[in-house]
C-alpha cells in the first residue's frame, strides 16, 4: 500500500510541477473554456491516500461521488464550470499569498509553507485557518470536482525527515478542509518530499518556494 501511495503521489506531483509558471504563486492568464477508508499514516496519525470508504483507488473515489449523488460534468459544461470555480477561488484568495494557476481544465492552488504553517511544524498557522475555510466554502459550492492535496519540501534534511513532513502537512490541509465541510471522498492526500521542486534548492529563495502544499482541483467527469 505504501508503494502504491507513493507511486500515485509522484504521478500527481509531476503534473503539478509541469504547470509551473515564472512566478509559481501568481495566476496564469485565464482562458475562456465555455466553448471548448482513510488510511492512518504509520507513526504520524495523518490522513493519506484516497479517503473513500469503498476503495483506495481512483475509481473507488469516483464511485463514492456517484453514490453520494454528485453529478458528472460533460462537454462544454466542463470548461464553463471550472471557469466559474477559478473566478470564485481567485476572489477568495486575493492577497493571501496563495496562487490560483490553470492547466487545461484543472486548477492548482499553491500554498507556500511560510504562510500556511508555523515554523518547522505541520500545524496550520492560525492566521491561515480563515483562508482554508474560504477555500472549503468554494469547494463545497463547486462540488463536482476531485481534489488532490500533495505536500512538498525543499531538499535539506533528506527524505527521512522530508517525506513524513510533506505527508503531515498535506494531511493537515486535508483535515482542515474536511472540518469545514468538504466531502472526504473527494480527496486524495500524499506527500512527495523534495522530488518535485519548482525552483532551485541551491538558494534560500528557491528552497522557500519549494516548501509548499499544492491542491489540484480536477473536474469530475464520471
Amino acid at each position: 500500500m505504501r508503494l502504491k501511495l507513493m507511486t500515485t503521489g509522484v504521478a500527481i506531483a509531476a503534473l503539478l510541477a509541469a504547470c509551473t509558471t515564472t512566478d509559481p504563486y501568481s495566476s496564469t492568464p485565464r482562458r475562456n473554456n465555455t466553448a471548448t477508508g482513510a488510511l492512518a499514516g504509520a507513526g504520524i496519525g495523518a490522513l493519506l491516500g484516497y479517503l473513500t470508504n469503498t476503495s483506495d483507488g481512483e475509481q473507488g473515489r469516483r464511485n463514492a461521488l456517484i453514490g453520494a449523488g454528485v453529478g458528472a460534468l460533460a462537454g462544454a459544461g466542463v470548461g464553463a464550470y471550472m471557469d466559474r470555480q477559478q473566478r470564485a477561488l481567485e476572489a477568495e484568495l486575493s492577497g493571501t499569498g496563495v496562487g490560483v494557476a490553470r492547466q487545461g481544465d484543472n486548477l492548482i492552488l499553491r500554498m507556500p509553507a511560510d504562510v500556511t504553517f508555523a515554523t518547522n511544524s505541520s500545524s496550520i498557522d492560525p492566521r491561515f485557518d480563515a483562508t482554508l475555510r474560504d477555500v472549503a466554502g468554494v469547494l463545497q459550492e463547486y462540488d463536482r470536482s476531485l481534489v488532490d492535496i500533495v505536500g512538498h519540501t525543499d531538499s535539506t534534511g533528506g527524505d527521512a525527515i522530508n517525506q513524513p513532513l510533506s505527508e503531515r502537512r498535506a494531511a493537515s490541509v486535508a483535515q482542515t478542509l474536511i472540518n469545514y465541510g468538504v466531502m472526504r471522498e473527494r480527496l486524495y492526500v500524499a506527500g512527495v518530499s523534495s522530488r518535485n521542486p519548482v525552483a532551485s534548492n541551491d538558494t534560500a529563495e528557491g528552497r522557500q518556494l519549494n516548501r509548499r502544499v499544492e491542491i489540484l482541483i480536477r473536474p469530475f467527469t464520471g
